[in-house]
């Protein structure tokens, strides 16, 4: 019992943080971070072994790096095409461009509160 209590206390402070309304959109929100996470790993392997690289002939000091450079734009595209597919648009949308705005991308977004 105490188990559920605490999980549904951590979904109200998500609730809260995010300004949603409901305990289905914490867990739809969720589910696309962990869906665009995999998304991206799996799409980055088969691109290195498009240009040549793979895994068990490559230097490990090469190829991660690489494909952890490669996962992040992947990323970047993805977690805005299933939060629209999952009907979180606006979220993913807001997410995205404070993450980018906090790498020193802002410059690249109309600022909506002028």
């Amino acid at each position: 019992m105490l188990y559920f209590c605490d999980i549904f206390y951590k979904m109200e402070k998500l609730k809260k943080r995010w300004n949603l309304t409901s305990n289905w959109q914490v867990f739809v929100i969720l589910l696309v971070f962990s869906i665009t996470g995999y998304s991206s790993l799996l799409i980055a392997k088969p691109i290195l072994n498009l240009v040549g690289l793979d895994q068990a002939t490559t230097n490990p000091w090469i190829y991660r790096p690489l494909r952890i450079l490669l996962i992040f734009p992947f990323y970047q595209v993805l977690i805005v095409f299933y939060g629209w597919l999952f009907g979180q648009f606006a979220f993913f949308w807001n997410f995205e461009k404070k993450m980018l705005s906090r790498m020193g991308l802002k410059k690249f977004f109309k600022d909506d509160n002028r």
